[in-house]
């Protein structure tokens, strides 16, 4: 690199030749005297001006635009948010306990009261169902002509047994034995609630309003 001195008219006419920042001297002479590698070293500075100016641009461009969300996010939300969604349940079955009057219960003189009521309100809270009691008969009754608990008249009780005392069931078309002892009662009121679908617990709290 060799050093020459020039008058300061020389170099303020250099200078004001100069067509980027940060071009030497050098290059602004190399230009102007017409030199090819000149040429060449400002078209490089230019490309490389030009290539920073436009990754500016695409920044710029970027931060002004909305972050846009991303499609599957989207999607798994729309997913998270209908499952979060209560799914519609069946309307609950009736509950025995919701026709027990207790007080009526108190007022029964004997178990037979009770037994007849509690059976009642077991055909109230299901009386589509209540149908399967028929099927519930004493262990011994393999006979041809066996026992029953339940039927749906009053002949079709005393024609499978003696001294059956039948009784119908109040606001119902079902007729029950009521020639029984209290256990034998317990009994049947533990099957015909097992029968409609009750847990084990509700069945002793049947059980123990007799």
């Amino acid at each position: 690199m060799k050093n020459i001195e020039i008058d300061e008219e020389l170099y303020q006419h250099i200078v004001s030749n100069t067509q980027a920042i940060g071009e030497s001297a050098s290059s602004i002479l190399r230009r102007l005297l017409l030199l090819g590698e000149g040429e060449h070293a400002l078209s490089v500075a230019k490309a490389q001006k030009q290539g920073i100016n436009s990754e500016l641009e695409m920044l710029t461009e970027r931060q002004a635009e909305p972050e846009a969300k991303p499609v599957g996010d989207t999607q798994a939300s729309g997913h998270i948010a209908q499952a979060a969604q209560p799914v519609s349940q069946p309307a609950s079955q009736e509950s025995v306990f919701n026709f027990i009057n207790k007080e009526e219960l108190a007022m029964q003189r004997g178990a037979v009261g009770r037994f007849l009521l509690i059976l009642a309100a077991l055909y109230r809270a299901h009386p589509e169902q209540f149908n399967v009691v028929t099927n519930i008969a004493p262990k011994e009754s393999a006979r041809k002509n066996k026992r029953l608990y339940f039927a749906h008249s009053e002949a079709e009780l005393a024609a499978s047994g003696s001294s059956t005392k039948p009784k119908q069931i109040p606001e119902s078309p079902f007729w029950v034995m009521t020639n029984s002892n209290t256990t034998r009662k317990k009994m049947m009121l533990t099957k015909a609630a097992m029968s409609l679908g009750y847990g084990v617990g509700e069945v002793e709290k049947i059980r123990d309003l007799l």
